[in-house]
């Protein structure tokens, strides 16, 4: 699965207003901000890099729907 199709199936599941209502808390952007980074480090490490802006891009874009922040 390409990095795009993965952008695009998360934007998807964050477009949803079931999930948009349980993902706007404190709590939520505390737990994602530690599992956003451990999946970034993960596929940095996992690609050797070469993909860094990418995951950084796809990483911030999920950020931007999750928590209050």
């Amino acid at each position: 699965m390409a990095i795009d199709d993965i952008t695009k199936k998360a934007q998807e599941f964050l477009n949803d207003e079931k999930v948009k209502g349980m993902l706007e808390s404190e709590q939520a952007e505390d737990v994602s901000d530690r599992v956003l980074d451990g999946v970034a480090g993960l596929a940095d490490s996992l690609t050797g890099g070469r993909f860094s802006e990418q995951i950084d891009d796809v990483k911030g874009t999920i950020d931007e729907k999750v928590g209050n922040e």
